[in-house]
């Protein structure tokens, strides 16, 4: 019998297993370096070469024959926050770095070092790094010469000629650390680094965090009460963050301190180290500017290159700022309703394009993603005196690789699964063979732009609908900022599907915040997270139901995971009008315990307005009345969530509980905010269509299931 939907959904992490990522392209274009697992439900990923010319692949790093590693994964304490900020479900070799001519390879599987050969025969051979167990995220030097790698906060050198280990910089107090991002960088920033090797392989730029003023929050294993509560520095909203400082470090260990008003400047939003010299860009506490600094190496002193504002906030925009080969700055700004390109004083995209970051740079060519609309991104280049020119396809969601002449697109559109494609200058295309599962069907979303803010929102009907029969309706949204659903992109909306085929009515819709619509669009939710993305998920279903009279607005679920979440926990208690049940999992319920950069950003210091009407506690604790019925709720928390702790659920089930509002909660132990295990999540599906056909199908329309006129 072959697997169920949620069998597979969960057993392939939702689809993303042999799914070919991760690319490095030869400088001289001649081949590309890639990760991918062996199958679709393996989720140890290896190591692999494809060739520009031939297009043959090779197996370079399989984990399970590289001998001395013990048979699970036994992963350092910071390798594994790592990789739950960057949501990282598979294991294996998940990271690597290359010299600059991708000749060597350095990794790390269970906290230990190991190189390989990029040429010629694949050598994996293990760095002797006497007894250091717990190394994170190796790096080698752009000569091939040397690997910078993390271990217990330490940062260390190993030379590759001599085999010498040595530790240049050691923390100096309990609560530092050398060469990793704090929190903020990590979840909210997209800075997953922490150090950054000079062109020339002489130097490095090293982050020093102290996280001794950041508040210590502890989680416990409710199922293990012998084991000891695990304490984690989480910087909540209103409270200290960790102080984050940088040093230039030579081969021989000395300093030289970066230096900028890092009491004014709080976040290091980016680092880097190009031929140029080192560039940083940093926010002060509330995010309204972005300032770019330039560093000089020799002195640490920084010279202020630009500086943008903004009322509300300034967006951190991945791969920015950078600089040309004339050392031309690079960066976005908003400008005219659209997130534009700027290199030096010159805007280099219009109005028609709203910019979603750069991924390269060649020369004075600049290699960026962007949308023409919103539900598709593209990769476009261009060069200062010419138009941009699309190097994908303008529909659908795309990213590439390239250099020498050679370009990996990895794409996917409504009617492709996630693939890749080498193509040469020579015009040679090569795909990149792809082992993921195929789920049996195509998820056939209708696109549509409703309501007078053209709200992007999917629609799905079960397949066979009889016209005239009417459906129960279900919302599926994240909803939040900085998130989008609704895309051109077939794996976006396979679980969306899954539940229409259950027997539902299924919409997804972005609203405000979400991206791609412009600045406008964007700062809409300023100090008011609640109240603009809940009436958009009502529009939204509104204008639906005129364009789908079966759908039944006497029966309307939401579900939702994180800020999809809150938003599921909002809906049925705000507007039990509209909404008739709800699955809330991992839910924001008091944003006085989520994070300084993403929580300020939208709603300031804690203790305004804001935060009360973005806040769903006092909802939770008012009675219901006959006017304001109350809702079937499920709840479902990971007890290991370090992210959205589990302190969210807990006190929003106590604010229930008192007011006498029944509802649901499911605890999860040892799970985090991500729920990679296989039993948990595919059960979790199981059980939230459950939950949805007690609550809407089951059940008896009501008198007060009457939808608003």
């Amino acid at each position: 019998m072959a697997d169920s939907f949620p069998r597979l959904h969960a057993r392939t992490r939702r689809f993303t297993l042999g799914v070919p990522r991760g690319f490095t392209v030869a400088p001289d274009g001649s081949r590309a370096v890639f990760l991918r697992s062996r199958s679709g439900t393996d989720p140890v990923t290896c190591l692999w070469s494809i060739d520009a010319v031939t297009g043959a692949e090779r197996l370079l790093v399989d984990p399970a024959s590289v001998p001395g590693l013990p048979g699970e994964e036994d992963l350092p304490a910071a390798e594994r926050a790592r990789r739950e900020r960057v949501r990282e479900q598979a294991g294996g070799v998940v990271g690597y770095t290359t010299d600059a001519a991708v000749t060597r390879a350095v990794f790390a599987l269970s906290g230990r070092p190991f190189t390989v050969a990029l040429t010629g025969e694949p050598d994996v051979r293990p760095l002797d790094v006497g007894d250091i167990e717990a190394v994170v995220d190796p790096r080698i030097d752009p000569n091939g010469a040397r690997v910078a790698f993390v271990a217990e906060g330490a940062l260390h050198l190993h030379d590759l000629t001599t085999g010498t280990t040595t530790a240049v910089l050691t923390p100096d107090g309990d609560d530092v650390s050398w060469g990793l991002p704090d929190f903020a960088a990590a979840e909210e920033m997209d800075r997953h680094r922490g150090f950054w090797w000079s062109p020339d392989g002489g130097a490095l730029l090293v982050a020093r965090v102290d996280e001794s003023p950041v508040a210590r929050w502890h989680i416990a294993d409710p199922a293990h009460p012998d084991r000891v509560p695990t304490t984690v520095r989480y910087p909540a909203a209103g409270t200290p963050n960790a102080r984050v400082g940088l040093v230039v470090v030579a081969l021989d260990g000395s300093r030289t301190p970066v230096t900028w008003d890092d009491e004014t400047y709080e976040y290091l939003a980016t680092a880097g180290w190009d031929a140029h010299g080192p560039l940083l860009s940093v926010q002060p506490r509330d995010q309204r500017e972005v300032r770019t600094l330039a560093v000089d190496p020799a002195t640490g002193r920084t010279t202020t290159l630009h500086s943008q504002t903004d009322p509300v906030w300034v967006e951190n925009v991945p791969g920015v700022p950078a600089r040309t080969a004339s050392g031309a700055l690079v960066r976005a700004e908003d400008s005219g309703g659209a997130r534009r390109l700027v290199v030096g004083d010159a805007y280099l995209t219009g109005p028609e394009l709203q910019v979603r970051g750069v991924v390269g740079i060649d020369g004075e060519t600049v290699l960026f993603r962007a949308s023409t609309e919103p539900t598709s991104v593209a990769v476009w280049s261009v060069t200062p005196g010419s138009e941009p020119v699309a190097v994908t396809p303008t529909t659908g969601v795309h990213a590439v690789a390239a250099a020498g002449g050679t370009t990996v697109r990895v794409s996917q559109d409504l009617a492709t699964a996630p693939h890749a494609v080498l193509a040469t200058a020579a015009g040679a295309e090569h795909p990149v063979a792809g082992h993921a599962v195929d789920p049996g069907f195509d998820p056939a979303p209708v696109l549509h732009s409703l309501g007078e803010r053209e709200l992007r929102t999917a629609v799905f009907l079960p397949s066979g609908h009889v016209p005239g029969t009417r459906l129960p309706v279900l919302l599926d949204p994240y909803g939040g900022p900085h998130s989008q659903r609704v895309l051109q992109a077939r794996n976006a909306h396979l679980t969306s599907r899954w539940f229409a085929e259950q027997g539902f009515a299924v919409l997804v819709t972005d609203g405000r915040g979400s991206p791609g619509r412009g600045p406008e669009f964007d700062r809409a939710i300023h100090g008011d997270l609640a109240g603009p993305v809940l009436e958009d998920q009502i529009a939204a279903l509104h204008a639906a139901a005129q364009a789908y009279p079966d759908l039944d607005l006497g029966r309307v679920g939401i579900r939702g995971w994180s800020f999809g979440g809150y938003l599921s926990a909002l809906a049925v208690l705000r507007r039990p009008d509209v909404f008739h049940a709800g699955i809330a999992g991992a839910p924001v319920t008091d944003w006085t315990l989520y994070d300084t950069h993403y929580t300020e950003r939208y709603l300031g210091a804690p203790g305004g307005e804001p935060y009360r009407r973005s806040s769903i506690i006092d909802d939770a604790a008012t009675p219901p009345t006959a006017d304001r019925p109350h809702r079937p709720l499920m709840v479902v928390h990971g007890l290991a969530d370090d992210n959205v702790v589990a302190a969210h659920t807990l006190r929003l089930s106590s604010a229930l509980l008192a007011a006498g509002r029944a509802h649901q909660v499911l605890p999860l132990s040892g799970v985090t905010h991500m729920t990679p295990q296989e039993v948990v999540a595919e059960n979790l599906l199981l059980l939230q269509v459950g939950f949805l056909r007690d609550a809407l199908v089951a059940r008896p329309r009501s008198a007060d299931h009457s939808a608003p006129v």
